[in-house]
Order: C-alpha cells, then structure tokens, then sequence
C-alpha cells in the first residue's frame, strides 16, 4: 500500500468534460491509495464501496479513488 491519505477533490460533470464549461460540483472527501496529485484527474467510487476498505470501522469518507487517468477521450 502506497501512503494512503484523504484528498478533497471536485468533480467535473460532464459538460465540463466534453465542453470546456468551468461548471464544477461539490467537494468530496476520497480515500487514495494511488498517489494521485495535485490536479490529477481520478475515478473514484462512491457510497458503500468506498468504506470498503475500512471495514466495520466508521470513516468520513465519501468515495475512494479507483484509478488514475492520463487522459480522457470523448
């Protein structure tokens, strides 16, 4: 395991995607054991599956970081 730590990230929507719109949503708190960096883009999974890796220990997570992304073609 690569220095797990918590990154507050912004998800882009998909017109910020596929159209340049500077429209973002809200801050989410995600577990990374990826080392993503500082404007990185990541998939993250949400609800459930992203306490998963904690177990039955309570954690205030709310989505972890999936997969890295070196580009994205639409």
């Amino acid at each position: 395991m690569r220095n797990p730590r918590f990154l507050v990230v912004v998800p882009m929507p998909r017109e910020a995607i596929t159209e340049g719109s500077s429209r973002r949503g809200e801050e989410l708190v995600v577990f990374d054991e990826l080392g993503a960096g500082r404007g990185a883009i990541i998939g993250i999974s949400e609800g459930g599956e992203a306490a998963n890796p904690f177990g039955p220990k309570k954690v205030p997570v709310d989505a972890y970081c999936a997969c890295l992304l070196d580009q994205i073609n639409v």
